[in-house]
């Protein structure tokens, strides 16, 4: 699979595009996003917001690649594991658009965001590991629970819950909801006001606010 992310900026705000397909993380994904990850960061950006060109946000493991190359699956998911940490602590605010369907490493994805704002009529937003027989990591686990109330992981991880905007704002899963066509530009509004934090201090904050969940992705 070719990954096809693609960076923009509106101000001081990059616009990282996933793509235009599932969004699977393939390792050219990973890489991708790593990289352009490193252009955010290098050109001072004040702050981040990751969206798609999709009916999905992201659907997660890539699980053909996986499939045909089984002996790889521990550097894998620790490849997944490591973006996933590199997220929830990346020194400039960050929001998820998700516009379209967030399931299981890609719903990890948009919960590793300071903030997400997703879809008010169309998508899911689902962590379907316990129904197709996949348990959670300890870096997985402790990353949802870090950012989601007891009752709202309870709901999200132990029943294979399929979230709509609503439903999944109702449960502080994501922060707000946009009509089609404004969820990326809604997400840019929540940053605009944040641009001038000093980006040492808020990478020291979050990696303090999320030492544990980072340490247990670091270490799968």
């Amino acid at each position: 699979m070719t990954a096809t992310t693609s960076l923009d900026y509106d101000g001081d705000i990059a616009i990282l595009d996933l793509g235009d397909d599932e969004n699977r993380f393939s390792p050219e994904f990973l890489d991708e996003v790593d990289a352009q990850l490193d252009a955010v960061l290098e050109r001072g950006a004040h702050g981040l917001v990751t969206t798609a060109d999709s009916k999905f946000y992201s659907n997660g493991l890539d699980l053909d690649w996986l499939g045909a190359h089984s002996d790889q699956g521990p550097w894998y998911v620790g490849r997944v594991q490591g973006l996933l940490a590199r997220f929830l602590t990346l020194p400039i605010p960050t929001a998820a658009a998700v516009v379209g369907h967030a399931f299981g490493a890609g719903a990890m994805l948009a919960i590793a965001h300071d903030f997400r704002v997703m879809r008010a009529d169309r998508g899911y937003f689902c962590f379907p590991e316990v129904d197709i027989r996949i348990p959670f990591t300890p870096g997985m686990a402790a990353l949802i629970q870090a950012k989601l109330t007891p009752q709202a992981a309870v709901a999200s991880m132990t029943t294979g819950r399929r979230f709509g905007g609503p439903d999944a704002a109702a449960h502080g899963i994501v922060d707000q909801t946009a009509a089609e066509g404004g969820v990326t530009a809604a997400a840019t509004d929540l940053l605009r006001p944040l641009g001038g934090k000093d980006s040492g201090t808020l990478g020291a904050i979050k990696q303090v606010m999320f030492g544990p969940a980072v340490q247990a992705l670091q270490n799968p």
